[in-house]
């Protein structure tokens, strides 16, 4: 059996082996030989005797013109998918094409049966969000999402090369890290599993694990377990706020990149970290991925912050620009509104702004205190976003922190044992990956930066 399935396995990558991607023969790769390529066709223009064909396959915002006799090319339309073997060539022009002796159909697109998205025509994101399924196959977004992975993996690599260990956090837990009751609860949809598993003093709600149980809002504070355990650690992954926002920065899933390092006792040397990241990340997108950044931006993008310092101002400093220099209210409830955090940015000539030492009241309880107004944390604000990055010094005192945490969050017993038990100071972040992603691709919707987004009233697929 196990004989059978390898030589399987040997056949289909052989067959695989065959197919070209377009970004590779787009390159030069093959020119003057004999290749196959799979995609799907954006555009068809019919001659007397010859079809053009512009097919796509995924791996670059760029198509590839496929040159071939008409009775060579079966009926096909915009939107369906073909294979075609044929000749690499460069035209007069020094375009590569692949002049075809051999098109075929692997599946038919029928634009009159409700195909949503017409060939040569742009359609605003509001419309394309409605086919959160066929989106993928629009050229801006189809860039949008190569772009993603591009970041995601850049990042991870990023980590790695600087040692930080990555640690798959819970999603489902049974604190409210944050605090602030916008949680998604958990329970079992089967009502007699429930019954099944009820026990005398446990809550019906709470029968599965005899707690409440949360969608994670954060895997802060799991990190900072790993972190004393191995110094330099990170999260990435999916993130749950129940909001009642709409607004183009708002998901109520999303990702983020989490990060916790032990030893680390200056909030400055964390900023560094955030600032470097950040820049390299960034960087590394203009240098290999410029094409897909030119595709699906939605506004000229302005990239010269790379190359500058990020500023940091006390959040006293801030606060004073804003109300009497930018003339603008601050609400004592609320705080910065986005249009003031976009605000301070473009008076720092639309360089990212740390704003640091924030009030206590205004963060969550587990931030170290300077005195006993401020704590060490810090908001990184991007230009056109606001804020992307929040993080702090994290409060490493025993009777400090057991004192801060909230009756609501009662179940932290095991948090505190992380300050009993060979104690480090620490300091962490999170990144909002959509909202990184606005900045760099300058998406105006943070719908718009994620494959499936969910915001209230709205959980499509």
């Amino acid at each position: 059996m196990l004989k059978t399935i390898t030589n399987r396995g040997i056949n289909l990558r052989k067959n695989y082996s065959q197919t070209s991607s377009i970004l590779s023969l787009l390159n030069d790769d093959k020119l003057g030989q004999h290749v196959f390529i799979q995609g799907w066709i954006k555009a068809l223009r019919k001659q007397k005797e010859v079809t053009f064909l512009d097919i796509n396959d995924g791996s670059t915002p760029k198509s590839l013109q496929i040159v071939s006799s008409k009775k060579n090319v079966p009926k096909v339309t915009v939107g369906a998918s073909v294979s075609a073997s044929g000749l690499l060539k460069q035209t007069a022009k020094g375009q590569n094409e692949v002049s075809a002796t051999s098109v075929k159909m692997i599946g038919e697109c029928d634009l009159e049966k409700g195909y949503p998205f017409a060939p040569r025509k742009r359609y605003e994101p509001q419309y394309v969000r409605e086919y959160l399924h066929l989106r993928p196959r629009t050229k801006t977004f189809a860039s949008v999402l190569r772009l993603r992975h591009a970041a995601y993996l850049a990042i991870h690599n990023y980590l790695h090369q600087n040692h930080y260990i990555n640690i798959h956090t819970p999603i489902i837990t049974a604190n409210d890290c944050e605090g602030a009751g916008e949680t998604f609860k958990v329970v079992p949809d089967n009502e007699q599993l429930l019954k099944n598993m009820a026990k005398k003093d446990v809550p019906f709600d709470n029968a599965y694990f005899d707690t409440k149980a949360y969608l994670t809002v954060s895997g802060q504070l799991h990190l900072e377990a790993a972190a004393h355990a191995l110094n330099k650690v990170y999260c990435f992954g999916p993130t749950f706020r129940a909001e009642n926002s709409i607004s183009r920065f708002h998901l109520s899933e999303f990702y983020m990149l989490e990060l916790e390092q032990a030893f680390l006792d200056d909030l400055d040397d964390l900023l560094d970290v955030v600032e470097k990241m950040i820049k390299h990340v960034t960087a590394d997108l203009l240098e290999h991925n410029f094409s897909d950044l030119e595709t699906c931006s939605q506004q000229k993008i302005e990239y010269s912050w790379i190359d500058k310092e990020f500023k940091r101002i006390p959040h006293e400093e801030a606060l004073d620009i804003v109300t009497n220099k930018l003339n603008k209210t601050v609400s004592s409830k609320t705080g910065f509104t986005k249009g003031d955090e976009v605000a301070l940015t473009h008076y720092f000539g639309h360089v990212p702004v740390f704003i640091i030492n924030w009030p206590k009241e205004e963060k969550p309880f587990y931030m170290k205190q300077i005195n006993d107004d401020q704590v060490a944390a810090f908001d990184l604000l991007a230009p056109s976003v606001g804020e992307i990055v929040g993080g702090s010094l994290r409060e490493n005192s025993y009777e400090k922190l057991k004192a801060q945490i909230p009756e609501s969050n009662s179940q932290l017993d095991w948090y505190l044992d992380l300050r009993r038990f060979g104690s480090v100071p620490t300091g962490g972040f999170g990144m909002g990956f959509e909202r990184y992603l606005q900045l760099v691709l300058g998406v105006q919707t943070i719908k718009d930066c994620i494959p499936f987004p969910r915001w209230p009233h709205n959980c499509k697929l």
